[in-house]
């Protein structure tokens, strides 16, 4: 079934267009395109060549600019995956991977990463993490300066 925009008012055209040559940050230009061209009768095959957007981004767009207008077609912030762990977790391995094992009562004095991963499940502080999570975990509150 064809998917087009329909009877665009004079001012909604000249805001596309105005839009289109003074871009905003948030509001991507091929956006915008693919609504003056649906306005123009062409098919979302052909936008999607001509935007270089797959089909289904293009009736997307289509669909988020006919609900909710120029806003429909805005970026939003994207909430990304939420933390795997909390602020006190990451703030109790940063505290252990700086101290002496010893001081913990280990038998060595210098962690692995390997060692630090087993110590960290035993003692409840995590259920589970890998290695390359506490690497990094060490990495950026080293960046970040907690040194506490």
């Amino acid at each position: 079934m064809a998917l087009y925009i329909q009877n665009l008012s004079n001012e909604q055209m000249q805001q596309l267009k105005l839009l289109v040559h003074q871009p905003e940050e948030d509001l991507p230009i091929n956006r915008l395109m693919i609504v003056l061209l649906s306005a123009e009768g062409k098919g979302v095959p052909e936008i999607s060549s001509e935007v270089n957007l797959h089909p289904i981004n293009v009736r997307k767009w289509i669909h988020r600019f006919s609900s909710s207008g120029v806003d429909g077609l805005r970026s939003g912030k994207s909430p990304g995956r939420p933390p795997l762990f909390s602020a006190e977790q990451r703030h109790d391995i940063m505290r252990i991977a700086k101290a002496n094992p010893r001081t913990l009562g280990l038998h060595f004095s210098r962690w692995s990463l390997q060692r630090l991963r087993r110590h960290l499940i035993d003692r409840g502080i995590v259920n589970h993490i890998s290695v390359e999570t506490i690497r990094q975990i060490i990495q950026l509150g080293e960046e970040k300066g907690n040194t506490h």
